[in-house]
């Protein structure tokens, strides 16, 4: 009887086994040095949407194309705090902060949570969740569509 309730599994070539939670279909993914990156695609009940999993599939391969846009657009996040350090205006408890003074050195301060593909207001979208040392009310989501970056959210919260 309860295996009625259990989410169905697909076998992918990339991820292994993607099972279905909270509306996504889920595994892990390989960025760079960051391994088993937990990994959310969208689609319906009975599998992945085509479209999403083909998407989530060039990830790997645009990551080192998109660091170093990963890395300006954190960088740009993070200045605003950056001057508010030097100012004294905002505490910090990590040093590592007070050593960030290009994009190339803003990675030391955020660490990938999660990577997500679906439509976002009708168009597939990738979006790369990082959680970062000087924002810590939010999952910062760096959003790319058809491979270019569109932008940084910051509105979703971290619980």
């Amino acid at each position: 009887m309860f295996s009625l309730f259990k989410s169905r599994k697909i076998s992918d070539a990339h991820f292994g086994e993607l099972s279905r939670s909270s509306g996504f279909w889920r595994s892990t993914i390989k960025l760079g040095s960051c391994a088993d990156v937990p990994l959310a695609v969208a689609g319906p009940k009975d599998g992945p949407d085509a479209s999403a999993l083909a998407e989530a599939h060039q990830v790997a391969s645009l990551f080192p194309e998109w660091q170093p846009i990963i890395e300006q657009a954190l960088f740009e996040h993070f200045e605003p705090y950056f001057e508010a350090i030097a100012a004294g205006e905002y505490s910090v408890s990590n040093e590592n902060l007070r050593n960030i003074k290009s994009p190339k050195d803003v990675l030391s301060g955020a660490k990938l949570q999660f990577v997500a593909v679906g439509p976002i207001g009708g168009t597939m979208t990738t979006e790369l969740g990082y959680e970062t040392e000087w924002d810590e009310e939010h999952l910062l989501g760096i959003r790319f569509q058809a491979g270019k970056f569109v932008e940084l959210c910051g509105s979703t919260v971290a619980s």
